[in-house]
């Protein structure tokens, strides 16, 4: 059996819409059963006044009823998934403290980062002053009266005063090279001095004095000693420093006429006009 096809409402007149709407009416009250529904509604072929009267109470009744859940459904925004998920408050919460915990750990980074960027310039900084603002030479050799001790004496400069450097000095190491090795002899401070922390905004001078009594010193140059003097010392821009240290070891090389030594003997073997100076510098190496 071919079922009837849907009418074309366009084409349908008022009157002819509302007897339709009757008919699927009284179809529905059919099927639900309705008994006195199906009494009001007769057997007799209804007239137009009665139509219009069903119809009317037709449409008044699908306005008070509910829409049904079918209906919520196929609305695209009546109770969709995302709308009741975004509803849900434990949700909200998670998601904020998710979102804060991404700001927290950007804030962290950002902090790290800057903190190590500013860390690396003033280690940059403090290099700079150690290494390239600070001089520090070697500038005579002396004897000491008794007859066995010398005395050298070394000299540091801060290039810019303005700005303190404060130097922890080592107590300096002095060595006499014996064949192919330097061997290190006794040295000490001079009398009523110490070594500690210099605030060094100009110059500043400090000694050693050492006792060279090796018997078997190299002579690299006729009738003379070669000597190395190890000064190495902490610098750092601030009086009571953390981690803001900077190593620098000196190393000064030169040689040494021994005390008593023999100065026409000196200037026959090594041609020197004039006395033989007590201390010829050399460059570090």
């Amino acid at each position: 059996m071919k079922r009837p096809g849907l009418p074309d409402l366009d084409t349908l007149s008022a009157a002819e819409k509302n007897r339709l709407i009757v008919s699927l009416w009284e179809t529905v009250l059919a099927l639900e059963d309705d008994g006195a529904a199906r009494d009001q509604a007769g057997t007799a072929a209804p007239d137009g006044a009665l139509i219009e009267g069903k119809a009317n109470a037709l449409r008044q009744r699908i306005r008070e009823t509910a829409p049904s859940r079918r209906a919520q459904a196929d609305r695209p925004d009546a109770g969709h998934w995302l709308s009741r998920l975004l509803d849900y408050r434990p949700l909200q919460v998670v998601v904020v403290l998710i979102g804060l915990g991404f700001l927290a750990d950007f804030a962290i980074g950002w902090y790290q980062r800057h903190a190590a960027a500013a860390r690396q310039e003033a280690a940059r900084r403090l290099a700079n002053a150690a290494f390239g603002g600070l001089f520090v030479e070697m500038v005579r050799a002396a004897y000491e009266p008794d007859g066995a001790t010398y005395r050298a004496t070394l000299r540091m400069q801060n290039a810019s005063p303005d700005t303190p450097l404060y130097v922890m000095q080592n107590p300096p190491r002095v060595f006499v090279q014996a064949g192919l090795t330097w061997q290190e002899v006794s040295s000490r401070p001079p009398a009523g001095r110490s070594w500690g922390v210099v605030k060094l905004e100009g110059d500043h001078e400090y000694s050693v004095l050492f006792n060279a009594d090796l018997k078997d010193w190299s002579e690299l140059i006729p009738g003379y000693m070669h000597v190395q003097i190890q000064s190495d010392m902490l610098i750092s821009q601030n009086s009571s420093p953390t981690d803001d240290i900077v190593v620098r070891n000196n190393r000064f090389y030169f040689y040494l006429k021994p005390n008593g030594a023999d100065d026409a003997e000196i200037r026959r073997r090594s041609n020197f006009r004039g006395d033989p100076p007590l201390f010829i510098p050399m460059p570090p190496h």
